[in-house]
């Protein structure tokens, strides 16, 4: 390890989810500072930044945008449900429409283990595999899913990566995610090779700010279908438009902010100013040298000492009579 000069860390979000990076550390500490290190992503949220900059020195960052469309052959649909009855509804629609090969996504690992557990006490097959289980473990609930002898296999996102079930026909988000485009990863999952699929997903009120995300990013509205005997208690808001972005960015770039007070009216005057005389000394062949207007505002805005005696008030000189 003395000699390695390139540490390429791939697919890091799955590992993260795996815990898999106290190894990576220590392997990293044992090469070379010197090393140049190369970091590969599908998503990269705040635990993944926060990774970056304790594994790797002043990075350059690439970000290429995902085309973030789903397929023509899926059908997407949205149940409104409340938080604490998601598991009865998916339950009920399992049974009452005789779901078999179902994906199943969650947004944390105990959530995964705790639907399991409830979906089983019901009678139904199923296993789920997320960084908590062992890699025999995950291999061996994946396998028991493509040879049918579960029906339902529930995963966390990153679990799911890599993962190729041919003719898979259903996709259930029974927690959306909390990245947008991780939408378009789950249900791309299903309606693959020309073959229809259906993505499913049991949002509770909670989950409002996910679901408008997810529409903005899709450019589609996704139509709500309650369930009777399962009806929330706070129906789900339609959500605006997502072919542009939210209403207070479209606003921000209209309205001028107003200076809050005198001061602050002067600092633009004096930004002004000196602006319209660096590009007046450009226009005469003058070289224009850098300024720090911080610290010229400092120095503008600060009381200057009075060059006269300030005469004592009729109050002050009665006193010393």
């Amino acid at each position: 390890l003395s000699k390695v000069s390139t540490l390429v860390l791939d697919e890091a979000d799955r590992m993260l989810d795996m815990g898999f990076i106290p190894d990576i550390k220590r392997i990293q500490a044992l090469i070379p500072a010197t090393k140049r290190t190369l970091l590969f992503s599908a998503t990269f949220s705040n635990e993944i930044r926060k990774l970056a900059r304790s594994m790797l020195n002043k990075p350059l960052e690439i970000d290429v945008a995902p085309r973030n469309t789903t397929i023509e052959t899926v059908s997407q649909k949205i149940h409104p449900v409340d938080k604490n009855t998601k598991s009865s509804l998916l339950i009920h629609l399992i049974k009452k429409q005789s779901w078999r090969q179902v994906l199943v996504f969650t947004r944390t690992k105990h959530g995964a283990n705790r639907l399991v557990k409830a979906l089983t006490k019901a009678g139904i097959r199923s296993d789920a595999i997320h960084g908590n289980k062992t890699q025999g473990a995950r291999t061996r609930a994946l396998a028991a899913f493509k040879n049918h002898e579960t029906d339902i296999l529930v995963a966390t996102d990153i679990a799911a990566r890599g993962i190729d079930i041919i003719q898979l026909p259903f996709v259930v988000n029974f927690d959306l995610p909390n990245v947008a485009e991780d939408y378009v990863h789950r249900i791309g999952r299903t309606g693959r090779a020309g073959i229809e699929g259906s993505a499913v997903s049991l949002v509770s009120a909670d989950e409002i700010r996910q679901l408008r995300d997810i529409e903005r990013c899709i450019k589609m509205h996704l139509q709500r279908h309650e369930i009777e005997g399962f009806e929330p208690s706070q129906h789900l808001a339609e959500s605006r438009s997502f072919s542009s972005p939210a209403p207070a960015r479209i606003n921000r770039s209209n309205n001028k902010a107003r200076p809050r007070n005198r001061s602050e009216k002067n600092r633009s005057q004096l930004k002004t100013e000196h602006h319209s005389q660096s590009s007046q000394a450009n226009s005469n062949g003058q070289s224009s040298t850098p300024v720090n207007h911080s610290r010229n505002r400092i120095r503008s805005f600060s009381p200057k000492p009075s060059t006269q005696r300030s005469r004592p008030s009729q109050a002050a000189r009665s006193r010393v009579s």
